[in-house]
């Protein structure tokens, strides 16, 4: 039986001693834990980091900490398999991403001066071509959901100077990707719609809404999960009324649902 870690110092550095103690233990002993590979360990990751989105969007304060906690954990679960292979260890990890930063961040580590925030972005971007990087939307995931891509997509192109002036010239864009959009569906000569047509001005109508959000100061991403949220509250408040009602949503008329809807509304 190993021996519990007891809690050695208040401090950041006494913490991480114990999590990096305890992680070894678990490697060591633990049967689920020696089996776990970098591959196994992915879907679990992406999981959590979505379990620790949900806590940020609901102001849980102690959920966040609690999922903090448990991204913690996957991190020093890599590094020690990478240890094992002798490809990178902890140590490794936390140097790297220290260098990176002091090189990432010239305002503060060197003599270069900046405005604001976009000063700082474009810089940034700058220096990872410098890098290496052949693309500046070489470091947007393949994998991240549409959504969000779209966004990161807009951030890193207007981290170079490619981007609209104000945001009258991106609203107007919307408003045309909207009517080429609404063309796919209103053809006179009573043709059939090119379906793959009109979803790639679907696309594009997204695109351009994505963009206005970000030139608001709007995340798309939080703004549609709140809208999901609140679509799940009304309609579960819609499905419980019903049940007090001895009523089946799929026997009620949509006029009768939409009285539950409208109160759910006002709640």
């Amino acid at each position: 039986m190993a021996i519990i870690p007891p809690i050695s110092s208040p401090t950041p550095s006494g913490a991480f001693e114990r999590l990096l103690t305890i992680m070894d233990d678990l490697r060591l002993n633990c049967p689920w834990d020696k089996k776990q590979t970098l591959e196994s360990l992915r879907h679990l990751t992406i999981e959590e980091t979505y379990e620790l989105s949900d806590a940020i969007l609901s102001g849980d304060m102690p959920e966040i900490k609690k999922e903090l906690g448990d991204i913690m954990l996957h991190l020093v679960f890599y590094a020690k398999i990478g240890s094992e292979t002798n490809d990178f260890n902890i140590t490794d990890v936390l140097n790297s991403i220290c260098d990176k930063l002091i090189n990432r961040h010239p305002h503060i580590y060197s003599d270069t001066h900046v405005n604001d925030e976009n000063d700082v972005k474009r810089n940034w971007e700058q220096i990872k071509l410098k890098e290496g990087n052949r693309s500046v939307l070489g470091g947007v995931p393949a994998s991240l959901p549409a959504l969000v891509k779209a966004s990161r997509i807009q951030e890193k192109a207007r981290g170079v100077g490619f981007d609209w002036e104000e945001k009258g010239q991106v609203w107007a864009k919307v408003e045309e990707e909207l009517q080429e959009f609404k063309a796919e569906f209103n053809t006179e000569d009573g043709s059939a719609i090119d379906q793959e047509k009109a979803e790639s001005e679907f696309g594009d109508l997204l695109f351009s809404l994505i963009n206005y959000a970000r030139f608001i100061n709007i995340n798309p991403e939080d703004a549609l999960e709140k809208t999901n949220r609140k679509f799940i509250k009304r309609f579960q408040y819609l499905e419980d009324k019903a049940r007090e009602n001895g009523r089946q949503l799929h026997e009620m008329s949509l006029a009768e649902m939409d009285v539950f809807w409208n109160e759910a509304k006002n709640l």
